[in-house]
């Protein structure tokens, strides 16, 4: 039995720094013996079919294998696509009224307790807000995410020390949902 994950690169194709071309991403998952292996957008989201059911193992083979590949490391997070529906599900905001650019999940390597993010006084992002969920944090940016003081607020490095995170717009989200399903 196989289980459709997706892989989520951070920080990958950015104003031309460490890159990696999609096509190479699917051989490479080939090559580790994954099959049905597709790419969206440039941003370093991938989908695949495993047998392996070991989210971590498979984390640690492509951080490895992107590694050794392309002489750079690029922390990646693996979901399944269950998960991924689940998490696009529990969402607080009213996802289907609102534009992709304003709304952004940041997936988290492991759960995240409210506490880290006890010092962030909402008011004074409204109309800003965010929420956590299942290694999520939910993030609505009425003015997208590059104008957004309340995402550069969250993602300060004493906030997310010891953490890989990576986000993804609403858009990308409902996408990769789509594509990990069985």
């Amino acid at each position: 039995m196989t289980t459709r994950y997706a892989a989520l690169l951070r920080g990958i194709n950015v104003s031309g720094h460490k890159k990696v071309p999609m096509a190479e991403l699917r051989t490479l998952l080939t090559e580790l013996g994954h099959a049905d292996v597709r790419t969206y957008l440039q941003s370093g989201n991938a989908v695949f079919s495993s047998a392996s059911g070991d989210e971590d193992a498979l984390t640690a083979q492509l951080e490895q294998s992107i590694e050794e590949r392309f002489g750079f490391a690029v922390p990646c997070l693996i979901r399944n696509g269950p998960y991924l529906a689940s998490v696009a599900d529990a969402c607080p905001f009213p996802a289907a009224t609102l534009e992709g650019k304003q709304l952004h999940v940041t997936y988290f390597d492991r759960p995240v307790d409210a506490a880290r993010f006890a010092a962030i006084d909402a008011e004074a992002f409204s109309p800003e807000e965010f929420r956590l969920g299942d290694r999520a944090l939910y993030l609505y940016a009425p003015d997208g995410l590059g104008r957004s003081k309340l995402a550069d607020a969250l993602h300060r490095p004493s906030l997310t020390k010891g953490l890989t995170a990576t986000t993804r717009n609403w858009n990308t989200v409902a996408k990769l949902v789509e594509m990990t399903r069985d």
